[in-house]
């Protein structure tokens, strides 16, 4: 755990006990008044930079992956398998977490919800009707995720059909935006642990040591969302790659203990690519792959996003229909690509703050989950890891000299 991280779970663990010791007593809400707008303030500073930031970085992402595509044909394999999987994911994820919460109820989720009214997410055709926005600057004045979402999808492919002196400056001028945006992130970070012991404060005299109870059951919930990943992974290899999951077991479990270990998805990739030869892909297509899904392929971690909404939408006591579980899933899927290259504490807001607007669910309680983010981040840097070597076999298995090569092997 870095210095940074120690220094946000240290805020998170003051104020919960600070806020436990005051709550009942006469001057506790004298203590609020302060705390409240004070940790309000700091997420509002955070908040402000998610529209601009997943939106240039979206479309930075798309035209990086339309150019790789472009490039070779392996590339674009894996490009539509990262499409495919992505989405598969979040949805089996969205499913899993909403039948776990129906049968582990969040405990006292009044206790933990903010002071405020208990928002009231909208039917399918509610969303279906506003998913194309008629005026992309409104969407993003209002924070409408799923419209803003489009917006960007189709900004970005319609960006990579043109002519590439112009792709390259819509791609400098996204970048430096984004460049931007992360360096007020990191300013914002700076007084993390402040906004966490403001928001903890308020969280520990509402709910007492029940928080802690809480919290805990947040870290298994999205535990099993990036182990539902890594066992789809065997799964998919399977039918899709024509491998036992015996023999992917024993290719993957050298690039997983490192993933255990380092919690780095970049520091795992040597050890991904020495595992291919294993799992019958040549070096130079694991080349092309494995750094490719490093970089915009994170499986695991899209689940676990769209897992942490749904535990939110549960503690402020709603129930997302069908409907909004498959565009929550959807919307998980493609910010996901805003992920890319971000640091652990910036990506965690970035890219689950737009799921949970897109849900209508607020983000208050997501700088608290972020201070307990390490333990679910062992598994998402697992599960990511797994579905990288997954997908490695399936865009490597229309290679023709692989075929030649290799043949199905599924008695081993």
């Amino acid at each position: 755990m870095n210095r940074s991280a120690l220094r946000i779970l240290a805020g998170l663990a003051l104020g919960l006990i600070g806020g436990a010791v005051v709550s009942g007593r006469s001057f506790a809400g004298a203590l609020l008044a302060i705390s409240g707008p004070v940790g309000r303030l700091w997420l509002d500073a955070l908040t402000m930079t998610v529209v601009p930031l997943v939106f240039s970085l979206l479309v930075t992402g798309i035209l990086g992956a339309a150019q790789d595509a472009r490039q070779d044909r392996v590339a674009l394999r894996a490009l539509l398998w990262f499409a495919a999987l992505l989405c598969g994911g979040c949805l089996a994820a969205a499913a899993s977490t909403t039948l776990l919460l129906h049968l582990w109820p969040v405990g006292d989720a009044a206790a933990l919800r903010p002071v405020g009214a208990v928002p009231v997410i909208g039917g399918a055709g509610d969303w279906l009707g506003n998913i194309i926005p008629t005026n992309p600057i409104k969407a993003a004045a209002e924070t409408a995720m799923v419209p803003l979402v489009v917006f960007a999808l189709f900004f970005g492919f319609a960006a990579a059909r043109v002519a590439p002196e112009l792709q390259r400056a819509l791609q400098t001028m996204f970048r430096a935006i984004a460049e931007t945006m992360l360096v007020i992130v990191q300013w914002v970070l700076l007084v993390a642990p402040i906004g966490v012991f403001a928001l903890a404060f308020g969280l520990g005299a509402r709910a007492g040591s029940g928080a802690v109870a809480v919290l805990a059951q947040y870290v298994v919930i999205v535990a099993c969302a990036c182990l539902l990943i890594a066992v789809l992974a065997y799964v998919v290899v399977l039918v899709g790659g024509g491998l036992s999951p015996l023999r992917f077991a024993k290719a993957a479990l050298p690039a997983q203990v490192v993933a255990l270990s380092t919690q780095s998805s970049l520091a795992t990739l040597p050890a991904m690519i020495e595992a291919a030869p294993a799992l019958g892909v040549e070096r130079n297509a694991a080349g092309i792959i494995l750094p490719l899904a490093v970089s915009i392929f994170r499986a695991a971690s899209a689940a676990a996003n769209i897992a942490v909404a749904l535990y939110l939408a549960a503690v402020y006591g709603v129930s997302p229909g069908i409907g909004m579980l498959v565009m929550g899933a959807l919307v998980a899927a493609a910010v996901s690509l805003a992920a890319v290259g971000l640091p652990a504490q910036v990506s965690f807001f970035a890219t689950i703050g737009p799921v949970c607007l897109a849900l209508g669910v607020p983000v208050e309680l997501l700088p608290l989950l972020l201070a307990v983010e390490t333990i679910p981040d062992l598994f998402r840097t697992v599960g990511n890891v797994t579905a990288d070597m997954a997908v490695m076999r399936l865009a490597s298995a229309g290679d023709d000299r692989g075929d030649q090569r290799d043949a199905i092997d599924v008695a081993v």
